[in-house]
């Protein structure tokens, strides 16, 4: 199946949030996402994006700044299920045989507080577990039961360095 997927973060915590914001991206990039949508964000997270699809391929996207109803109308006009990561939704084993059918997505992660009009615009509410715990973390998992691990064989395309597999110590080539 050609899968499209592509993922929303809501909001930003200011404190903390960058680096979790940049590990958001790096996630959905090397499991398969091919962008994600920040509603804010500093510019030095698209850099590291553009430094990373350089050197280790591919031609993952960032958008900055694109408020959150209008990402997920336009979703919803390119016929995409939207599917909202939250602690209070259907078990992701449930929901999993369901989505895994889908070949157009917008995974949809909260930050801080998430308006209650995301739970009623989603078309699945998903829950990673039921428990406190990282959005980076349900975001993995969720990309990787979508796809049935197959995101795990995944080639990147135009890449400047490949890591070569190994039990012990780091084999890293050029192209």
């Amino acid at each position: 199946m050609d899968r499209s997927i592509k993922v929303l973060r809501l909001g930003q915590r200011y404190v903390r949030d960058d680096r979790t914001l940049t590990h958001l991206c790096l996630v959905s990039r090397a499991l398969g996402a091919e962008s994600i949508y920040l509603e804010d964000a500093e510019k030095d997270v698209i850099a590291t994006l553009d430094g990373v699809n350089k050197t280790w391929g591919g031609d993952f996207k960032a958008f900055l700044g694109v408020p959150w109803r209008r990402v997920i109308q336009d979703a919803k006009k390119e016929g995409r299920s939207v599917v909202h990561l939250t602690m209070y939704g259907t078990p992701i084993q449930d929901a999993a045989p369901q989505l895994r059918g889908l070949d157009k997505i917008l995974i949809v992660v909260g930050g801080p507080k998430v308006p209650g009009r995301v739970y009623h615009e989603a078309d699945f509410n998903v829950a990673v577990t039921s428990q406190p715990h990282s959005e980076v973390a349900a975001l993995a998992i969720a990309l990787h039961e979508v796809q049935s691990g197959e995101e795990l064989k995944r080639t990147f395309q135009k890449s400047r360095l490949r890591i070569l597999p190994s039990a012990r110590g780091k084999r890293v080539v050029e192209n």
